[in-house]
């Protein structure tokens, strides 16, 4: 559930060593995440994948499997076992942060044993439009799970469970080869003519069997887990009827609110739309949108931040926005790199930390670095979660009103002791911004915490003062 000025963090990227053992540093660190002002952490996916031990988590094999049967090479997953998880989600509760589950129902991959069956070949660009007659295949949709021996479920899933696959094991042909007397949901992305296919053997959420196991493996993860919230891996491949239907039965399983966010991957706003209404307001979304246009921001110098706001969910609908830099997909190398330029990143993560609307998340890359890629971390990030913590009070205040030059102001309040600040950022020249953060301030003196400009600016009996920003930088002014 969202918590005042709370933010998540995503902790995880693509290529993270962690030796099996992620579960546990999250114990060990969940002291100082809670003190700096995380309250909730977005794991990684915690059951048994296709790659084992190297399995970052979506290519989904076994769901009941959080690190505790020998499947695919070995017990604990990438992150540990599961008890390990299990615990370090009482840890992190202990210290006041929400756990948020990542779930990946979309697929499965890694299985069991072949298949023969008649499909039939569509185009990569269409999935609406067959390419090829009804033939024989073979393909990877028989999942019996040795290795946990019909514990928790002696559900086993064969090619009628899913609609669709990528692979001929048969030929060794690779094409999207859709089953005999299947099509695909209406309700999902209309990108490919019709997006329900992704990867892997693509799971039919038509079939009542799916969605009576799926319903039941749902209560399972949260009576065992002890989650506090979902991250729904790509909702825009999975029947909208399904989630919306499915977050109901599981928020019953629970007594508290059972936040849930979905990765709905699309630039266009009117989409993320579209779909909150499809689910009827069960699921927030992350802010994609936002997201490009922090990118475009840092790949252009002449970019008109006054518009950094323009068509993107946080603006047009903040309660269910959920708003990032970037994540694993986007990162170096990944699915869906789109890495926001080093210059850029700490005015993105004010944008995304520093303003009263929306509920942040913070990539695990921009706070450790990321090794793989030699990347640093993102400088004096924990300075401004702790500001969000600290100064994030009060009525906000916007100054969008130049293209190389915006600013915002929160005037704090009473509760807060010294709360309240004033934002500038520029992606040009040298600027300067009168903004107003209230008569409480008169007469006080403003530093930036961020040690970008090394002035100090007195407030005036009105509550004014003029904000300075140094060279494609910003400024983040509190009282000293």
């Amino acid at each position: 559930m969202k918590k005042i000025n709370g933010i998540i963090m995503q902790y995880f990227e693509w290529y993270l060593e962690c030796e099996q053992n992620l579960w546990n540093t999250i114990k060990e660190n969940a002291e100082k995440l809670s003190r700096i002002g995380i309250t909730a952490l977005w794991l990684p996916p915690a059951y048994k994948g296709m790659g084992g031990k190297n399995e970052v988590g979506y290519a989904v094999y076994d769901l009941y499997d959080l690190g505790e049967f020998d499947q695919k090479g070995t017990i604990k997953t990438k992150y540990g076992s599961k008890q390990e998880y299990i615990d370090c989600i009482t840890t992190l509760n202990q210290e006041g942060i929400e756990a948020y589950a990542d779930i990946v129902l979309n697929h499965k991959m890694g299985a069991d044993m072949l298949q023969t069956i008649p499909a039939t070949k569509v185009d990569w660009g269409n999935h609406n439009l067959s390419t090829s007659n009804q033939k024989i295949v073979k393909v990877a949709t028989k999942f019996t799970f040795p290795g946990r021996k019909h514990k928790y479920s002696d559900f086993e899933w064969n090619w009628t469970h899913f609609d669709g696959i990528d692979y001929d094991s048969g030929t060794g042909e690779h094409a999207i080869f859709k089953f005999k007397d299947k099509d695909w949901s209406n309700t999902v992305d209309e990108e490919f003519g019709n997006y329900d296919y992704l990867m892997g053997a693509d799971i039919d959420f038509k079939n009542p069997e799916v969605v009576e196991e799926c319903t039941k493996w749902g209560k399972w993860y949260i009576e065992t887990t002890g989650i506090d919230g979902l991250r729904l891996d790509a909702v825009k491949h999975i029947d909208a009827n399904f989630y919306k239907n499915w977050i109901r039965k599981m928020r019953k399983v629970t007594d508290e609110e059972l936040f849930a966010v979905g990765e709905y991957w699309s630039g266009d706003v009117s989409k993320l739309h579209r779909y909150i209404t499809e689910t009827e307001g069960e699921i927030s979304l992350f802010d994609v949108p936002l997201h490009y246009n922090l990118y475009n921001a840092s790949k252009d110098p002449n970019y008109d931040l006054s518009k950094i706001l323009d068509k993107t969910l946080v603006k047009e609908n903040p309660a269910k926005a959920v708003t990032f830099v970037d994540n694993h997909d986007t990162q170096p190398g990944q699915s869906l790199q789109s890495f926001i330029e080093a210059w850029f990143k700490q005015m993105a993560y004010s944008i995304v930390l520093l303003r009263n609307s929306g509920y942040p998340c913070v990539f695990y890359g921009d706070f450790y670095g990321i090794k793989h890629d030699n990347i640093e971390p993102v400088k004096d990030i924990e300075t401004l979660i702790y500001l969000r913590k600290e100064k994030l009070y009060g009525e906000q205040h916007d100054y969008f009103d130049n293209q190389n030059c915006i600013g915002w102001t929160l005037e704090g309040d009473d509760e807060h002791l010294s709360s309240g600040l004033a934002v500038i950022m520029t992606n040009g020249n040298y600027s300067e911004k009168k903004m107003y953060v209230g008569k409480n301030h008169s007469g006080e003196k403003f530093i930036d915490s961020l040690g970008n400009n090394q002035e100090e600016i007195i407030i005036d009996s009105e509550g004014f003062g003029i904000f300075k920003a140094n060279p494609k930088s910003v400024s983040v002014w509190v009282s000293a």
